[in-house]
């Protein structure tokens, strides 16, 4: 397999910093059972548009890059601010909100794995790492939330819809498809599954408890 160049411009990576930012912000001010202050909307905010580039930088034993540049914090938490004021507008419009979400795995599932191609990680490594870049920062929301992982609820399909966005990058670029247009495609796919599931209900089957049969005498 040959190293493809890390061909992500910086403000594609800020570009996915702010809409998840806004993104995170605008999902924890409608949680109200939570009763979260003013500072939680912004942590909220912060940690959807930072956890999934320290996740995948992580898995990648890279530095930090949400830590060694400044423009990522001061991008995400002016998203995250902006998300805030925004909720009183958008608080009953689900559709922005869940296609920005679908938008924002995009983004950051087209980063992490071409990332990972970049450094010569392998095919299928390079999947798991989009995918992890990808509902990283929704896993960090919710254990901050207190809330059951997305990703793993009947319905959702977060990580299908990542792990198809960038199964066809990491196919394109392999077959010679430049990093732009395999990332746009990743962006695209990502979004369309993942809308297409809310729209039609598509769903796994639901696991059910293996029960024992009964005895005589408990029938």
């Amino acid at each position: 397999m040959s190293v493809i160049p890390f061909q992500v411009t910086l403000w594609i990576e800020l570009l996915a910093a702010g809409l998840g930012g806004l993104q995170g912000a605008l999902f924890a001010a409608g949680v109200r059972a939570r009763r979260i202050d003013v500072l939680g909307v912004i942590v909220i905010g912060l940690a959807v548009s930072l956890g999934g580039s320290l996740l995948r930088d992580v898995v990648l034993n890279q530095p930090p890059v949400v830590v060694w540049s400044n423009w990522y914090l001061i991008v995400a938490g002016a998203s995250a601010v902006l998300g805030m004021l925004l909720h009183p507008v958008l608080a009953r419009a689900d559709l922005p909100i869940t296609v920005l979400d679908a938008v924002v795995m995009g983004l950051f599932g087209a980063i992490g794995a071409s990332k990972a191609l970049s450094l010569g990680v392998g095919e299928a490594g390079a999947l798991v790492v989009g995918v992890i870049a990808a509902i990283g920062g929704g896993m960090l929301r919710d254990v901050m939330l207190s809330l059951p992982f997305s990703f793993l609820h009947v319905g959702t399909l977060y990580a299908v819809a990542a792990g198809a966005g960038t199964g066809l990058l990491v196919l394109l670029a392999e077959l010679g498809t430049p990093i732009p247009i395999a990332g746009l495609v990743c962006v695209v796919a990502t979004t369309l599954v993942r809308l297409a599931a809310v729209h039609f209900d598509w769903t796994f089957p639901e696991q059910f408890a293996v029960r024992r049969p009964k005895t005589p005498r408990q029938a």
